[in-house]
């Protein structure tokens, strides 16, 4: 028999941590969002800066929604929001393509999770956004159907 190398990494919670969004988080946060690539993914338009500020604006003042910068290490990596839309409870998270393939958007919503009590949890993915989905789905969430939306078929989660 062969000798197996096993090697351990760091948690991920050790590297990837929520905090409340600043305001000097919003550039980072605007450029995660001007990525063709990751608007592809999301199957969402970048919004110009002023729009996206705008956007952020009122996102900090809901009382009703829920916004947290993700960190990996000491970089903002992306966000993760809740939101109340047609009566659901909403999720939705934003990672910058350069913290792609490493498991931060699974840690992050995996942290903000634990501190969202309110259940049940909706999201909806584009279905060619394979990552997202997966994402979804090593935190609890089961695909409740499918719908043709414009040009896109979107894939709605629920997590209990």
């Amino acid at each position: 028999m062969g000798t197996r190398l096993v090697v351990a990494s760091a948690p991920m919670s050790l590297r990837v941590r929520l905090r409340d969004v600043r305001d000097d988080d919003l550039p980072t946060l605007f450029e995660h969002q001007m990525d063709p690539e990751a608007n592809r993914m999301a199957n969402f338009a970048a919004r110009d800066r002023d729009a996206f500020m705008a956007h952020w604006a009122k996102i900090l003042v809901n009382e009703m929604g829920v916004a947290r910068t993700v960190m990996e290490g000491d970089a903002v990596a992306g966000n993760v929001v809740s939101w109340t839309h047609d009566g659901e409870r909403d999720v939705g998270y934003w990672i910058g393509r350069e913290h792609w393939g490493r498991g931060v958007a699974t840690a992050a919503l995996r942290a903000f999770l634990e501190e969202l009590h309110e259940r049940p949890l909706f999201a909806h993915v584009a279905e060619h956004n394979v990552g997202s989905m997966r994402v979804l789905e090593r935190n609890g969430f089961v695909e409740t159907g499918r719908a043709q939306e414009e040009d896109v078929v979107l894939v709605g989660f629920r997590l209990d």
